[in-house]
């Protein structure tokens, strides 16, 4: 864990910090690649990319604070609640955020929603892949103890969070032996957005493909939820993130899929194919 990449007049620049702006940047080369696909220019791409930016990261922080607001602002400074740059966004609300946003610029620019919707899909994967990596470098979104024995495993310094929560019992450590599951989500994360990808070459049926982002997505982050030890609540003993996953994203990624899927047989595209114009 190493928070603090620099200093620049003596101004503490966090890794959590670049790791956005790095994924921010990658998911944007993303777009700009499968552009004709969506058939935008590169300025709408670029319109895309910051009301993604600034809506998914808003979202994010909202539905962090809300989560965390026990544990991490209350009794603290108000203005702690608007450091992101010392991590704290949960994904789920920046990606909900995110995408309606999209969803309503999409509209307003009369484009094909659906498309817009499949060439994101693989820019958001980058991109969280990257955040995660910030995740691990701030010290958030840690795993639970791991056995002493497991190759991999990560131990925090003392007066970390992770520490606090799972203490080693040499007091030297800090943390116990814990999973690394913000690495696990970040190769996930990378090995989607090149599957996703492939898939462009032989799914032509707008909307499929970033139904198939929602379902894999949900499915991949349902399962690392269970070595994840910075949660103190559960519904059902799930997660609050596990909950999302199981009963709003992924139905949402099977009923965007069914979407696309029916859409193309209505215009009467056996091989589930958009013709160009």
């Amino acid at each position: 864990m190493h928070p603090i990449a620099f200093e620049i007049f003596g101004k503490e620049i966090h890794w959590y910090g670049i790791c956005i702006a790095v994924g921010f940047l990658a998911a944007t080369c993303v777009m700009l690649y499968k552009k004709k696909h969506a058939r935008m220019t590169s300025d709408q791409i670029f319109d895309c990319a910051m009301i993604a930016l600034f809506t998914g990261i808003l979202g994010g922080r909202i539905f962090y604070v809300l989560q965390f607001w026990k544990q991490d602002f209350a009794g603290r400074s108000f203005w702690r609640i608007f450091r992101i740059d010392q991590g704290g966004l949960v994904f789920y609300g920046g990606f909900i955020l995110a995408i309606v946003s999209v969803m309503i610029y999409a509209k307003y620019k009369k484009l094909s929603i659906l498309s817009i919707l499949d060439i994101t899909a693989p820019a958001i994967a980058i991109g969280h892949a990257f955040g995660r990596i910030g995740c691990f470098m701030q010290g958030c979104c840690f795993g639970k103890p791991a056995p002493a024995s497991f190759w991999g495993a990560v131990h925090y310094p003392v007066h970390t969070f992770p520490a606090d929560r799972y203490p080693s019992l040499n007091p030297l450590e800090g943390s116990c032996a814990l999973y690394p599951v913000q690495l696990y989500e970040s190769i996930s994360g990378f090995i989607l957005c090149g599957v996703l990808l492939l898939l462009f070459k032989v799914e032509k049926r707008a909307g499929c493909i970033a139904g198939y982002y929602i379902i894999l997505y949900a499915l991949i982050r349902f399962l690392l939820e269970f070595l994840r030890g910075d949660h103190t609540d559960h519904f059902l003993t799930f997660t609050p993130s596990q909950t999302i996953a199981l009963f709003v994203m992924f139905p949402l990624g099977v009923i965007l899929w069914l979407c696309g899927y029916f859409m193309a047989k209505r215009k009467g595209l056996t091989d589930g194919s958009i013709p160009q114009k």
